[in-house]
């Protein structure tokens, strides 16, 4: 494979979202999988924070609010992607990253992983979804913290598919609206910046919390 066709491949990838109309036509119903791929890459490595998330789900969730997507199809291949994705993210952490941890990083942090996943991992896995970027680093995280994977798969679940539900459903039902789909990079931006506000309050709660114990 030449280097402009791994351009053309990570092109691709990165702005699925937003020339997805074009993909529907070319590739049918083979979009689909294409969908499932991306983000089952976004939420399963670490090394692929980049590809779209959010913006995808809502964008999707527009297409098939017109009809030109399956909802309930969407709806289950997403949640697959998102959950599948996340397991194998926490089964990379769990393997190698206390390795990596032992090697490169002192292992009081290590310790303090372990420690802040006992007491915050159920919270965190559910709200990093909403987080891009975190999203795709608390799995791993929570596999190097030796979480215990039945929890883990429990929450990552729960976190999963309302994560997907939410911004899906959120594309179908003001996607089509005339103002927002005019402004339709504005509207991502907003919903990725909404998508902090979960994280941020938790962050203050826990911040107000330690204040009041000193």
């Amino acid at each position: 494979m030449s280097i402009a066709n791994m351009v053309d491949i990570i092109d691709f990838l990165l702005h699925i979202d937003k020339y997805l109309d074009v993909f529907i036509q070319n590739y049918g119903s083979l979009v689909y999988l294409i969908l499932f791929f991306v983000i089952f890459l976004e939420t399963g490595f670490v090394l692929t924070p980049f590809l779209p998330g959010d913006s995808l789900l809502f964008v999707a969730g527009t297409f098939a609010g017109t009809g030109y997507l399956n909802l309930y199809l969407l709806l289950i291949i997403f949640s697959a992607a998102a959950i599948l994705g996340d397991s194998v993210n926490y089964f990379i952490g769990n393997y190698f990253g206390e390795k990596v941890f032992l090697k490169f990083i002192n292992t009081k942090y290590l310790e303090k992983t372990k420690t802040f996943y006992e007491k915050y991992g159920k919270k965190t896995i559910v709200l990093a979804r909403f987080v891009p970027i975190v999203r795709t680093f608390a799995p791993f995280v929570a596999g190097v913290g030796k979480m215990r994977y039945p929890v883990f798969l429990w929450y990552n679940i729960i976190g999963g598919v309302v994560w997907v539900f939410l911004a899906v459903f959120a594309g179908y039902f003001f996607g089509q609206i005339p103002f927002v789909e005019q402004n339709l990079t504005i509207f991502v931006l907003l919903i990725i910046f909404l998508s902090f506000i979960p994280i941020i309050v938790e962050y203050l709660r826990q911040k107000k919390g330690s204040n009041k114990i000193r």
